[in-house]
């Protein structure tokens, strides 16, 4: 794709949010970084309102803003469940699906780490957008410093 920079900056900037998540996972498996970093978006993308979502993926790099509205069914959002424990539960559910079998992510440790990335890449105002939508509970999976 040489040559296109729009194509070649989205392209670089997706591999340094992939990157980041595998660092903070403390792997060197992009694979499952990446597939982690996509189930988590679409966990909590189906949190948010429809405005919020939108608001949100217009952070994301190009490339990785169209891996999070894939197959989002905006007339079903914000999903009605709140708990962290149902956050995790669809976490792991996704991350079956993702890779067709049993993940070996820990959903928990995956949604930190993914947030701790999104809260350095992203606004701090969209950032405080997206944590003041969530259950106290899903909060609780963000780094201190946007839950306040």
């Amino acid at each position: 794709m040489a040559g296109l920079d729009v194509l070649d900056k989205t392209t670089q900037l997706t591999h340094e949010w992939i990157n980041e998540v595998a660092k903070e996972l403390g792997t060197d498996d992009k694979k499952k970084a990446f597939q982690g970093l996509r189930a988590t978006l679409h966990v909590l993308r189906d949190r948010l309102t429809i405005g919020e979502a939108a608001n949100f993926g217009a952070e994301l790099p190009i490339l990785l803003s169209g891996f999070y509205y894939e197959g989002w069914k905006p007339e079903r959002t914000p999903d009605p469940a709140r708990s962290k424990d149902a956050f995790l539960t669809l976490l792991h559910q996704q991350l079956s699906h993702y890779f067709q079998k049993e993940s070996d992510l820990d959903p928990e440790q995956l949604a930190r780490a993914v947030f701790r990335v999104m809260t350095n890449r992203v606004p701090a105002g969209e950032m405080e957008d997206v944590v003041g939508i969530l259950s106290a509970e899903v909060k609780e999976l963000f780094p201190e410093a946007v839950r306040a």
